[in-house]
Order: structure tokens, then C-alpha cells, then sequence
């Protein structure tokens, strides 16, 4: 087997079925040391990962230059096993203090870097684990046992075999591990396992459309219970609260510390809001947004109305202090003295002078303003100079017109043209 292909799969999230050492890309730590060149001289410690969720923690004895993503051979009771280095430097010791391994006599030494025959045994161990799982069942089911095996997994150089299985109770697996030595020739270890274990183990998608996080990420479980559903004000149905290991799903834990922090600004259910219109009770909450939506009847939506919780806590001081508002949504109080208006007296802008507006008006309009007032003004001048007439200027015929004056004829001028001529003839006239 090519050892190049088997490292390339570092970093780059491979499938299980991509992956030919049992590499899944899974339970990855971010190493922000890594750029740190006295990183790896500060311990001896080196994290190896092995098939799903196994890892282990070793001594660089040989002080190996070994980096995330290489394919050791480990010290195994008996013989050796093969894995993928996933964290080395202070990390590593830091992750080994979380595993709760105090004592460095359990940690044991790395022998070297994988050969190729070691890759070669490797893969022909992991090609019988199949059929294993398959045929170990079968037994089981014929010895009356009340276990089912989840997974098999086989050392690097084949001599030792892990199953994982799933009981309720207490399982005696004493004769099955002699017909299981008998029938594959390996030596047997057993391990239990939970439920979220197996789904982690076995794969697959949530309603999400994500992969399962027990099966990409997560490594170490917490208790679920139906509280996280209650503070989050899902629905109590087992089928959709339930995940694909028939347990309360992992992720209901994600988010149910934000929603206890906000339920913390909210109203109580049991407090009832007085108000003139009539008093009203909690009908449902929204936790995040900090919405409430009230109703008049305690058994039934009606006249429902949805304010901030900050309101709701308004109106709750009020009514301990004896004060009604008008409704819920109004910030109106009903006093001795009598009514006011609560934001007014926090409008910031009260004391400030109300600045009048002024009128404005179209282009349109203030053009036709303008030459009507133009018109007006020429109109009061020539009517003061009719008053008024100047003495040294000879009297005018009656049908004669100034157009020279403003506010006279305003024709085009061969109108004006026409009408001087047309007045000359008449002018003429009456002198003969």
C-alpha cells in the first residue's frame, strides 16, 4: 500500500470509506502551537489516533520528528499497533490530563514510523473486520445472549481483536470469548459500549442535513434529559426529540445555556398584568426575541396582545405600586393627580422649542406667484399714473393706446405693427 495516498488524507475530511487505515478525519484538535519551532521539545508526549474514537498517548523515546497526520507503529499487549499522530507538544500533554491518565507508567513508547510491510499486515487485519462483526453476532445469537455487537476492530499486526458491543444489563460473556478464540485465532478483548457510541460508530445524517455529530466531532457524551427540552419550549414528543441511537439528541445541549440566561429576563408564567381594560395572562413567550403575547382569558387565546418583557415588567411594578396603565401596548398611567404620559417625561427633546415649518411650494406655482405679482405691481403703477397725469404731456385722442408702458399691449409685434397702422388711419380721419 502506498504510504503517500494513506497521508494525504490529513486535513482533508476523507469518508470512511476513503480512508484505508481507519483515518477518519474525526475528533480533530486545532494544534495553534504547531508554528512554534520549541513546541515539540517541550514533552516527550505524542497523541495517536486509532479507529473511530480510540486514542492513545505515547513516549517519543527515539525522539522521532513526527508531525499531525503521520502513520506510527506503537507499543500493543502483544505485539504493536497502528495509528495516526494527531497532536504533539504541550497539547498533547494537556489533552493526556483531560483523559484522566495522571500516571506517565500507563503511557507507552512509539517504536517508528510505519513500514510498508507494516501497512500491508495493517490492511489485511481491517479486511477481515466484517466479516468478524458478522460471524461474532451469529454466535452470540446462538449462545442466548441479550448483547449485540456494534464493531470490530483489529490490531495493526492482527494478533488482537476489540469488540464492541451493546447490553442493558450485565452480560456473561465467558463462553463466548473461548468459541470466538476458537473460531478467528486472534486474542479477544471486550468493550461496551452506549448507544450514542454505536450511532457514532455506524454513521449517517440528522434532520439537520448534517452528518451525525456523534459521528464527525464528538467524543466524549453528556446526559440529555427533558428539562433542556422544557427550557427551550420544544415539543415533549419522544419521535422528534429522539435521534437515530433512540436517545435524546445531543444537540438539544448546544443552546439550552442561552436560553436559561434569557428566560432569566423574563416574566413569571404565574404573575397576571392588571390594566383598565381588564387583567391578562401569559399565553406564550418567545425566549430569545424577549417577546410575551398576553391573553384576556386564562383558558383560551383571546384579544391577544404581544409586548417587549421590559413592558411586562413596567406593568408588573406598576401594579404592585397600585398604578393601572390603559392597555398593555400604551404608556399611559392612571394617577390621583391624573393622566400621564411616561414618554414625554423621558423624551430627551421636551424642553426644546418646537422650530415652525415653513410652506414650500412647487416650482410651477411659485413662477405663476411671481408673474401675478409682477402683473399686480405694473397694474397699481399705471393706474397711479392715470391719477396723477403729467401736465407737460398733450392730451391723447381716446382710442389711443400707450404699448411702450409696462402693463400696456403686450401682442406679438407685428400685431402691434398692424394696430400703430390701423391708428394712424383712424388718427387721420377724424383730424379730416
Amino acid at each position: 500500500m502506498d504510504l503517500e495516498y494513506i497521508d494525504g488524507c490529513r486535513g482533508r475530511g476523507l469518508s470512511r470509506k476513503s480512508c484505508n487505515i481507519g483515518h477518519y478525519c474525526q475528533l480533530n484538535t486545532y494544534d495553534y502551537l504547531a508554528d512554534i519551532p520549541e513546541n515539540s521539545r517541550l514533552t516527550d508526549i505524542v497523541e495517536v489516533q486509532f479507529k473511530n474514537t480510540r486514542k492513545g498517548y505515547y513516549h517519543n523515546i527515539n525522539n522521532l520528528p513526527l508531525e499531525k497526520g503521520d502513520i506510527v507503529a506503537v507499543e500493543a499487549n502483544p505485539g504493536h499497533d497502528i495509528g495516526t499522530v494527531t497532536l504533539t507538544g504541550k497539547l498533547a500533554l494537556l489533552q493526556m490530563k483531560k483523559a484522566n491518565l495522571k500516571s506517565l507508567d500507563e503511557v507507552r513508547n512509539i517504536y517508528r514510523k510505519a513500514k510498508p510491510v507494516d501497512m500491508e499486515k495493517f490492511a489485511e487485519a481491517k479486511e477481515r473486520e466484517h466479516d468478524t462483526m458478522i460471524r461474532s453476532r451469529q454466535i452470540a445469537k446462538d449462545l442466548g445472549l441479550e448483547m449485540k455487537i456494534g464493531d470490530v476492530e483489529y490490531q495493526g499486526d492482527g494478533n488482537k481483536a476489540i469488540f464492541y458491543y451493546i447490553a442493558d444489563g450485565r452480560v456473561d460473556f465467558r463462553q463466548l470469548i473461548k468459541v470466538l478464540a476458537e473460531a478467528f485465532r486472534v486474542r479477544i478483548e471486550m468493550k461496551q459500549i452506549g448507544a450514542r457510541q454505536e450511532a457514532g460508530r455506524i454513521g449517517g445524517f440528522g434532520p439537520c442535513g448534517r452528518e451525525l455529530c456523534c459521528a464527525s466531532w464528538m467524543k466524549s457524551f453528556v446526559s440529555v434529559n427533558t428539562g433542556a427540552a422544557r427550557f427551550q419550549d420544544l415539543s415533549l414528543n419522544p419521535q422528534k426529540l429522539a435521534g437515530q441511537c433512540a436517545k435524546l439528541k445531543c444537540c438539544m445541549n448546544y443552546e439550552v445555556d442561552q436560553y436559561v440566561e434569557a428566560s432569566r429576563k423574563l416574566p413569571s408564567r404565574e404573575m397576571v398584568l392588571q390594566t383598565q381594560d381588564g387583567e391578562f395572562y401569559l399565553f406564550k413567550t418567545d425566549i430569545l426575541a424577549g417577546m410575551v403575547t398576553y391573553s384576556s382569558d386564562r383558558r383560551m387565546a383571546a384579544n391577544l396582545t404581544t409586548i417587549t418583557a421590559e413592558r411586562a415588567m413596567a406593568v408588573i411594578a406598576m401594579n404592585k405600586e397600585g398604578e393601572k396603565p390603559v392597555s398593555l401596548q400604551s404608556e399611559t398611567v392612571v394617577t390621583e393627580s391624573g393622566v400621564v404620559d411616561l414618554a414625554t417625561q423621558e423624551d430627551m427633546n421636551r424642553f426644546d422649542k418646537k422650530k415652525k415649518k415653513k410652506k414650500t411650494t412647487s416650482k410651477g406655482e411659485n413662477r405663476h406667484a411671481a408673474q401675478s405679482g409682477d402683473a399686480g405691481q405694473s397694474g397699481k403703477e399705471t393706474a397711479q399714473r392715470e391719477e396723477k397725469p403729467n401736465a407737460e404731456q398733450p392730451k391723447r385722442a381716446k382710442g389711443q393706446k400707450d404699448g411702450n408702458k409696462k402693463g400696456g399691449d403686450r401682442r406679438p409685434r407685428r400685431d402691434r405693427k398692424d394696430n400703430t397702422s390701423q391708428n394712424g388711419k383712424t388718427q387721420e380721419t377724424g383730424q379730416a
